[in-house]
């Protein structure tokens, strides 16, 4: 008998849990679709821009903002700026030169970020491009 007892109180524990958790689930995505639709709104961008900003972040591991810091350069981004200040930072933190190979990976990748948005942003100037020409004809 207090076995039974025992294990309608477990159960009951665990279905507490259970609902606890699927609540805090829930409410964390919601908070995080909130501050999508946030940023989005203060960036002026898309969902859809948003989300391949998002999805560059992931793939790459650095934002493009952090980027924008570690190269220190500004945006509108200038291909030239960007490949001038890498050059700088990357060879500065050569390890010959008392650098080290971490800083010189944050240089690396923060370039490697910064050229995947001027692709994307190129790649979306060139559809521009081609949408304006159809509509001309």
């Amino acid at each position: 008998m207090p076995w039974r007892t025992a294990l309608k109180v477990a159960l009951a524990a665990g279905e507490a849990v259970t609902k606890a958790l699927t609540r805090a689930v829930r409410d964390e995505i919601r908070q995080t679709q909130q501050a999508a639709a946030r940023h989005a709104a203060a960036t002026g961008q898309s969902p859809s821009e948003t989300k391949e900003n998002a999805n560059a972040n992931a793939k790459l591991g650095i934002s493009l903002e952090e980027s924008l810091q570690i190269l220190n350069v500004k945006t509108p981004l200038n291909r030239e700026d960007v490949e001038k200040h890498y050059e700088h930072l990357f060879a500065i933190n050569d390890k010959a030169k008392g650098g080290t190979f971490y800083l010189q990976s944050k240089v690396y990748r923060a370039k490697e970020r910064i050229d995947e948005e001027l692709s994307r942003l190129e790649q979306k100037s060139e559809e521009n491009e081609e949408q304006q020409k159809e509509n001309s004809k």
